[in-house]
C-alpha cells in the first residue's frame, strides 16, 4: 500500500512540476533562481540529454522505453536484494514518468539547469532525478552485502 502510494506521489509530482513549467514559462526561457541553478523550459524530443532528437519518432522511442520497464520489472521481481528492488522501483517510476510526458506531448519536458560559471549541465527533471538515484542504489546493491527478502 505504502509503495503504490509513492509509486503514485512520485509520478504525479513529476508530472506537476513539467505541467507547471511548461504553462508558466516560454519555450527556452530562464529563470535563475542562484548563481548555479535556473529553472528552463527546454523540450527534449530525444533521450538522454536529447541525443537522436529528431531522428527518431516518439512512438519508437516509447516502446523502447515500455521495453526497457518491463526488464526492470522482470529483474525487480526476480531480486532477492532490497536494495536492488528499491533502485528498480525507483527507475520504474522514473521511466514510466517520462514515458507518460511523452504521450501526452510527443517529448518530455525538462527544466533544472545546473552550471558553474561557463560550464553546464544539460536540463533534466524529477523523473530523470529518480531514474538517476536508482542506478546510484543499484550500483550500491553490487558492493554492499544485502539480507535476502523473504
Amino acid at each position: 500500500m505504502i509503495k503504490t502510494a509513492v509509486f503514485i506521489f512520485l509520478i504525479l509530482l513529476d508530472l506537476f512540476t513539467k505541467f507547471f513549467i511548461k504553462n508558466n514559462l516560454f519555450l527556452n526561457q530562464s529563470i535563475q533562481i542562484n548563481e548555479y541553478f535556473d529553472l528552463v523550459y527546454v523540450q527534449n524530443f530525444g533521450v538522454s540529454f536529447g541525443l537522436f532528437s529528431g531522428y527518431v519518432s516518439h512512438w519508437i522511442l516509447i516502446l523502447i522505453a515500455l521495453i526497457v520497464v518491463i526488464l526492470i520489472f522482470y529483474l525487480l521481481i526476480k531480486s532477492d536484494k532490497q536494495l536492488e528492488k528499491l533502485a528498480y522501483f525507483f527507475v520504474i517510476i522514473g521511466a514510466l514518468s517520462n514515458i507518460i510526458d511523452r504521450l501526452i506531448n510527443s517529448y518530455v519536458v525538462d527544466f533544472i539547469l545546473l552550471h558553474y560559471e561557463n560550464f553546464y549541465w544539460p536540463a533534466f527533471n524529477l523523473a530523470d532525478i529518480y531514474i538517476t538515484i536508482g542506478i546510484i542504489m543499484l550500483i550500491m546493491s553490487f558492493f554492499i552485502k544485502s539480507k535476502t527478502v523473504k
